[in-house]
């Protein structure tokens, strides 16, 4: 195999991640669009966890989201996304720090009867201190470190972006603008654009998809 085999599914925010690191390091992939409720057998016997994104290279498979990301920038980082090694590690703490407490609580005020429920307002309210950690940092500089774009600001958003989009009208009332300022900056970025077209779900014998598209 001569090029890495991306498989994705396009609100994910996991698989937005994969693609935002994809994209930022100007690799090109086969990006096979997934649909979750109808996984193809060849995906599963790629990665039997069954979950986007995966990456396929054809000696390793890396599926998860953080580790695409991170082997992504290994591979090139044109826009210094790594800061030159420069709190390397507390960047990625902070997106683990993402997945470990924030995702959780995301996923129970989004989807509260997958977890027997009522509502998911008290997990939303659970989730602010870390709303309001983000909106601090980016108070002085607009991004998460140094005042400008780094990996943790690409591992971060997608997930601020699916929590945004729970209640719309209420997320953009809160008091948090940086937060807000920042969020907006991506939704209106060429970046977002770049890594969101719509893909038909991918079957065998299909042409191959290149992404990004250039």
């Amino acid at each position: 195999m001569t090029r890495p085999i991306l498989y994705s599914f396009r609100r994910c925010p996991y698989a937005m991640r994969g693609r935002l690191g994809i994209q930022a390091a100007q690799l090109e992939v086969e990006l096979r669009e997934i649909l979750l409720r109808d996984k193809p057998e060849t995906f599963l016997q790629t990665s039997p966890k069954g979950t986007v994104p995966v990456l396929d290279l054809g000696d390793q498979v890396i599926e998860e989201s953080h580790d695409i990301l991170k082997w992504a920038l290994a591979q090139s980082d044109p826009e210094d996304l790594q800061h030159g090694g420069q709190d390397l590690d507390e960047m990625h703490a902070l997106i683990e720090q993402s997945d470990k407490e924030f995702k959780p609580l995301l996923d129970r005020y989004k989807y509260p009867t997958r977890y027997e429920l009522d509502g998911g307002a008290t997990a939303r309210d659970r989730a602010l201190p870390f709303l309001d950690m983000l909106d601090a940092r980016l108070a002085d500089d607009g991004f998460l470190f140094h005042g400008r774009i780094s990996v943790a600001d690409l591992g971060i958003w997608p997930f601020i972006r699916q929590f945004a989009h729970v209640d719309r009208d209420w997320f953009w009332a809160q008091d948090r603008p940086h937060l807000i300022a920042w969020l907006d900056y991506f939704l209106n970025s060429d970046r977002f654009g770049q890594i969101m077209p719509k893909f038909t779900p991918w079957k065998i014998g299909d042409e191959p998809v290149l992404f990004p598209i250039k």
